[in-house]
């Protein structure tokens, strides 16, 4: 990574949190006093080595524009798609309008909070000399089970957990690789569920970085209070 090279952030925030349920998206949820999405917007806009972020978001969604950052000249506003990989590349091709194809793009999941400013930081270093990318993740040391079938409760197998890591968020590309493998992907129908996933289907092996447990992806109604704990224990809400 050289001098001339700038880094985004990119928020993919157009879902609608089936899973999580209620009225109101997931990532507009008040945690601690502001909005789950400020939280995450908060950190890299107040980042140095940060030039700016875009958030890519439902063309009728009605909760952004009274956000905190929703007038912020540091962020800009791409549609949302379908599916996160189609709200990536809307977004990819807004920052395209001022970004050059070799700058570095951090694609954020907007309900992902609690990331440390300490991961940020060492993903951010992995990139020096980097030729793919990189992505935040954490070893598994649970024993995993497969099951006979996405409908069984029945074990299939044990599988070997030695070299399976979860795959976290930020993910970091360079932003005309990372639009040339999305548009691959598509191309070829496969509906990839996160940004590395894309870089894989060209035989490309992205960097894993270790991070901490705690960047959680709020997924369930419970996992509000998790992420609110995390929060306080990391300084950024008082006891």
């Amino acid at each position: 990574m050289n001098n001339i090279e700038r880094i985004w952030a990119l928020i993919p925030a157009a879902g609608v949190g089936r899973r999580f349920g209620g009225p109101t998206p997931k990532q507009y949820l008040e945690l601690g006093g502001r909005r789950i999405i400020d939280h995450v917007l908060a950190l890299f806009l107040a980042h140095p080595a940060i030039s700016g972020c875009v958030v890519a978001l439902d063309p009728q969604d009605p909760y952004w524009p009274s956000g905190a950052f929703a007038n912020d000249p540091r962020v800009r506003r791409a549609p949302g798609g379908a599916e996160r990989c189609h709200s990536v590349r809307n977004a990819l091709a807004v920052l395209a309008q001022e970004a050059a194809a070799e700058d570095w793009v951090l694609v954020h999941d907007a309900a992902r909070p609690c990331l440390r400013k300490e991961d940020l930081d060492a993903l951010l270093a992995a990139l020096v000399d980097e030729p793919v990318g990189a992505l935040l993740a954490v070893p598994v040391h649970d024993t995993v089970k497969q099951a006979q079938s996405a409908a069984s409760e029945r074990i299939e197998r044990t599988v070997p957990r030695a070299d399976l890591w979860r795959a976290y968020t930020p993910q970091a590309f360079r932003l005309g690789m990372l639009h040339q493998a999305l548009e691959v992907a598509r191309a070829a129908n496969a509906l990839v569920t996160d940004d590395a996933a894309a870089l894989e289907l060209q035989g490309l092996a992205p960097r894993l970085i270790a991070g901490h447990a705690d960047n959680i992806k709020i997924t369930q109604p419970e996992d509000l209070a998790l992420a609110e704990f995390y929060l306080i224990q990391q300084g950024r809400l008082p006891c």
